[in-house]
């Protein structure tokens, strides 16, 4: 597999040096890609770049995941406005150790294969250089001119977007991200950086400082910042954003974002966050041309990544769940999902409060939707639904308005579903 005709075909070229083509298709060629720390998980706006690295293996190349374990510290200033909040090593070790297992889900790091894909963390080389010995053998590589040159550096200073200025701190992080791609050229054979657009001039750097130090091969290419049709940032939703850990965002929810995307997103993410080959791709694009409303591409997509992110259970507890809020699932569909999932699926229906002791006691269905619940207006606006067969208590019809809800009846042992009619659903929280 050609690596730049596989990106280029996908839409995940932005630029690239001269060169940089003809060296993968001389030889295996070890790439690497720096992740930033400052989180316990990756969000799927991380996953552009380790889809980068997935297909650079998949291509019969050498992949390196760079945990940005001292850069993180500083903080990258390319497209932030502010300065970022400084972590602690305790964190970055802990940081660190929860992205390898996510990432072991892309790549292949424990096979004895040669191009087997490699985890670095440029806090291991960086926390024993002294600020002299760094200005005396980093610093001096690079002009003050060039450094100014960059578009990251020049936004700060100008104040655009409410930037404030740049801190020292900030102005030095080019130096230290092109120093990893020295460091990793001398010690693993590492000629390419890839990453983001915003990276271009980082990467840059590395490469200038290879050149001047060693005079060895560097290649530089980067992959368009990913937005939305509407122009809004790509991953961001009102929750925030879209984490790959299930303790932040739950498989059933992380499943909806990807369903949920508009047809022209569609058309882009599943060429940049899948695996699937062209040529079955293009079929898809063609079937769901066909019959938009059947949105097949929106469901493939979804299968894929989430497939990927948290295997096929999950994937299939997620479609399951879906089906209890929009089709016609059962009882014991719905007494199935945990809690999060639970919440997540009837996030935003309305929710009401009542006190364990009435359920413990035992309460009728009427009483407890009309005076514990506010519900229905009426006991006999209620009476009237149930007798049509209106109303279900966890997806099963009430046979009568006046049947005894107990703790028998409670959902995670906390939550009774109440629907009326085919769409309205109400959630109590028994506390």
């Amino acid at each position: 597999m050609n690596f730049v005709q596989e990106l280029k075909w996908r839409g995940m070229i932005q630029d690239m040096t001269p060169g940089t083509e003809e060296q993968l298709q001389k030889e295996m060629t070890t790439a690497y890609l720096g992740i930033d720390p400052t989180a316990d998980s990756l969000h799927i706006g991380h996953l552009v770049g380790v889809m980068m690295l997935r297909h650079f293996q998949r291509s019969g190349h050498k992949p390196i995941a760079l945990i940005g374990g001292a850069t993180g510290m500083i903080g990258d200033p390319s497209g932030k406005s502010k300065e970022r909040v400084l972590i602690d090593e305790e964190r970055l070790r802990h940081n660190q150790e929860a992205l390898r297992k996510q990432l072991a889900r892309f790549l292949d790091f424990e096979s004895d294969a040669p191009n087997a894909a490699v985890l670095v963390n440029n806090y291991d080389w960086m926390k024993n250089f002294t600020f002299l010995d760094f200005i005396r053998n980093v610093g001096k590589l690079i002009t003050v001119n060039y450094m100014m040159s960059k578009d990251s550096v020049k936004r700060r200073l100008s104040g655009d977007n409410g930037a404030d200025g740049m801190s020292f701190t900030e102005f030095s992080y080019q130096l230290l991200q092109g120093y990893d791609f020295v460091h990793l050229n001398e010690t693993h054979g590492c000629k390419l950086q890839l990453g983001g657009a915003d990276q271009w001039g980082n990467i840059t750097t590395g490469t200038e400082m290879i050149r001047k130090i060693s005079g060895n091969e560097a290649f530089a290419l980067t992959c368009p910042l990913i937005t939305k049709a509407d122009g809004k940032k790509f991953g961001k939703t009102e929750q925030g954003n879209i984490w790959l850990d299930k303790r932040y965002t739950s498989p059933y929810r992380f499943y909806q974002f990807w369903l949920n995307v508009s047809d022209e997103d569609a058309d882009k993410y599943i060429k940049i966050f899948t695996s699937i080959e062209k040529e079955e791709i293009d079929t898809l694009l063609a079937e769901h041309a066909q019959a938009p409303h059947l949105r097949l591409l929106q469901k493939r997509l979804a299968q894929e990544v989430t497939v990927m992110v948290h295997g096929e259970e999950e994937y299939n507890k997620a479609v399951e769940a879906s089906g209890i809020l929009f089709g016609n699932a059962t009882s014991d569909a719905l007494r199935s999902l945990d809690e999060d999932t639970l919440l997540a699926v009837f996030d935003g229906v309305p929710q009401f409060e009542v006190s364990r002791d009435v359920v413990a006691q035992g309460v009728k269905a009427v009483d407890l939707a009309t005076e514990h619940a506010a519900i229905f207006p009426s006991k006999g606006e209620m009476r009237k639904l149930v007798q049509g067969g209106g109303v279900s208590i966890n997806k099963e019809k009430l046979a009568s308005f006046d049947q005894i809800i107990t703790t028998e009846n409670l959902l995670n042992d906390k939550y009774v579903l109440l629907q009326k009619g085919k769409k309205n659903y109400y959630l109590i929280i028994v506390k």
